[in-house]
């Protein structure tokens, strides 16, 4: 059996209505992994199946991710990977970014990815271990302007990939991160005026020439949840057709 295959695995995918989120949902599910995926849209119902639990609600709510966690291993006996992948995007120049849209922002993309990760960790942790992936930016490690509270955000959940690692590695938890670049989603289309026509403008600052693929991010997610990256953790690894190497 190939390393990269993951039957007999659970998995939790926030986020899973679409774009990346989805991308992951469906990927795992085609590796052998049963799931729990959660998302605050009620078309995350559509990926209901015997091996799809489904659960709808605000990602930043202690409870729902205590109930998630909790779903994972009475529904199918154990949780193996938590995929944090719920997130919201925001483009303002600082002086008309608002308490409200700084706290919103985080609220989602800090706050929603450590109530999820911490109540995984518990759950992994009294089980012998686990994998935690989760999805931060380009924007975690590099500054673009107009992002204060989006870049805010995602470099905290960089930085507690890292510390999780930490506090994972004695006990069998490995925690990582994936940093997109501009992906083709139906999320980034939400964040620029003139959708689909701007999105391939972006193309170009990429030295790889194209804007990337939501199932192109999954594959990298689904390799760090599997035992081919079992010797990987506290990294974060840019899937950006070179975008931070420049």
């Amino acid at each position: 059996m190939s390393k990269l295959d993951l039957t007999g695995r659970v998995a939790v995918v926030t986020g899973a209505a679409r774009g990346i989120g989805r991308a992951c949902a469906e990927l795992l599910r085609s590796r052998g992994a049963r799931l729990v995926v959660t998302d605050l849209r009620e078309s995350v119902h559509e990926l209901a199946a015997d091996d799809v639990a489904v659960l709808t609600g605000d990602v930043a709510d202690e409870e729902l991710a205590r109930a998630t966690m909790r779903l994972a291993v009475e529904r199918f006996g154990r949780l193996d990977v938590l995929v944090n992948n719920a997130g919201r995007t925001l483009n303002k120049p600082v002086t008309e970014t608002s308490v409200e849209d700084f706290e919103a922002i985080l609220r989602v993309n800090a706050r929603g990815n450590f109530v999820q990760a911490r109540e995984a960790f518990r759950v992994m942790a009294a089980a012998g271990g686990g994998s935690i992936v989760s999805i931060a930016s380009v924007s975690s490690v590099v500054a673009f302007e107009t992002q204060t509270a989006y870049a805010a955000s995602k470099g905290a959940l960089a930085q507690m990939t890292r510390v999780l690692a930490i506090e994972g590695g004695p006990v069998g938890i490995r925690s990582n991160a994936v940093l997109p670049g501009v992906v083709d989603t139906d999320i980034m289309e939400g964040v620029v005026d003139n959708g689909r026509e701007m999105l391939a403008s972006f193309g170009p600052a990429h030295p790889i020439g194209r804007i990337g693929k939501a199932d192109e991010v999954a594959e990298a997610v689904a390799f760090l949840s599997s035992d081919a990256a079992s010797f990987i953790t506290g990294a974060l690894l840019p899937v950006d057709g070179g975008w931070t190497a420049q």
